[in-house]
């Protein structure tokens, strides 16, 4: 098991994500997945969409993270930045089995384990 596919079934272990995968930003290419990953392809092209709306709308700096909210669950996409093309970390929270506040505190605490 690589490291990526170990800190990904870690994250599993958190109350509420049901999955999570790590994505290449550009390509959409996954690295690795693990839990119910069926809406992390989408996420490239969401984070795409929101980068070119915020630039269009004036907005500075890098994009930091994307929250879609569903009536049952979050699409949580974090960008990972690297040197080279950025990395995503894609996850879906359930909203009835989890605090969406606390589940972004863990995912940040497994993004900087994936770029460690």
């Amino acid at each position: 098991m690589s490291s990526l596919d170990a800190v990904l079934s870690r994250a599993l272990n958190s109350p509420g994500i049901s999955g999570a995968a790590v994505l290449d930003a550009v390509t959409g290419l996954s690295y690795a997945e693990s839990g119910d990953v069926s809406a992390s392809q989408d996420s490239c092209a969401i984070a795409e969409i929101a980068r070119t709306r915020l630039v269009r709308a004036g907005a500075e700096g890098e994009l930091e993270s994307v929250i879609v909210t569903t009536s049952t669950r979050h699409l949580v996409t974090i960008q990972l930045p690297r040197q080279g093309d950025p990395l995503l970390l894609c996850a879906t929270v359930d909203r009835d089995r989890t605090n969406l506040t606390w589940a972004l505190r863990e995912l940040g605490r497994y993004a900087d384990e994936l770029l460690a």
